[in-house]
């Protein structure tokens, strides 16, 4: 599922798509019409993101509307916390480190000098 997730993100329109959904429902037509796609390739995203759990259709009479559903764009960014904890320790222990090559460096004044 999660791979799913990732897939689905991994794409411009889709991420676009998504933010879209966020501000309320949209028509398949209303998802595909800022991209100047065709239907059948915005439909190819839709299921997509419906694969990943990341939206869901609803058909009224013939017209299908899309809503988002963000539970798995939870899970995701639980996923990623992890590796931000990890990237962090290592930034900061490399911080530490160039801090203090960089007070290794600096020249001493002789005894005696005014600043």
């Amino acid at each position: 599922m999660m791979n799913d997730v990732f897939h689905a993100l991994s794409d411009d329109t889709r991420r676009a798509m998504l933010r879209d959904l966020s501000l309320g429902e949209r028509t398949v037509s209303e998802l595909a019409a800022p991209h100047q796609m065709t239907l059948a390739a915005a439909s190819k995203h839709i299921k997509t993101l419906e694969r990943a759990g990341l939206l869901r259709r609803e058909i009224r009479w013939r017209t299908h509307v899309c809503h988002l559903e963000a539970a798995p764009l939870q899970k995701a960014i639980t996923e990623l916390q992890y590796y931000e904890r990890f990237w962090t320790n290592r930034l900061d222990t490399l911080e530490g480190l160039l801090r203090a090559e960089d007070a290794k460096k600096k020249p001493t004044k002789p005894e005696g000098q005014k600043s």
